[in-house]
């Protein structure tokens, strides 16, 4: 599927139905996005728990990332950035790492090792994970998140490469 995004003096093209926020490319006026890579915010096999179910509405149920279960306790930034919050919220320590493309990276329940405002690199070690959190089978559960603005957005699309783009003939009535 292809689609096209218009906003913000901008035109965008998006390849795919899974494609990842950071395939958009700018194809017409105002500024290109960045091209950001991402990885695993965890060293070895992704073991993942629980999926990203994005709610219906903005204050609607739903897991707004995925869970992964930890084998190691090192919690590493998905890609290059921004620390934009390090500490805690109600109680549990939350990372968040903002990313050139527009991306928003969050790592939950982390104890941090950077500070707002610090430059990391991809994969540079961000925290170390304080347990697992309600609603996760493991004890060793770090809760992945990544939002757009204020849309939230599957970490796991992030990790996915964008294929060749090929564009079609759009097909004539008649």
């Amino acid at each position: 599927m292809i689609r096209v995004l218009a906003g913000a003096g901008a035109l965008a093209l998006i390849v795919g139905g899974d494609a990842p926020p950071a395939a958009v490319r700018s194809v017409a006026a105002g500024p290109p996005v960045a091209a950001v890579t991402y990885s695993a915010p965890v060293a070895g096999p992704l073991r993942v728990l629980r999926l990203f179910d994005p709610p219906t509405t903005p204050y609607g149920p739903g897991h707004r990332g995925v869970d992964l279960e930890l084998t190691v306790l090192v919690v590493r930034s998905a890609a290059a950035g921004v620390v934009s919050f390090a500490g805690p919220v109600a109680g549990r320590g939350v990372v968040v790492v903002r990313h050139a493309d527009g991306i928003a990276t969050e790592y939950e329940p982390v104890r941090p090792a950077v500070a707002a405002g610090e430059l990391v690199r991809s994969g540079q070690p961000i925290g170390r994970l304080e347990g697992g959190h309600t609603g996760c089978p493991s004890a060793r559960c770090l809760h992945w998140g990544a939002r757009r603005g204020a849309a939230y957005v599957d970490p796991l699309a992030l990790l996915r490469p964008l294929g060749p783009v090929r564009l079609l003939p759009w097909p004539r009535d008649g």
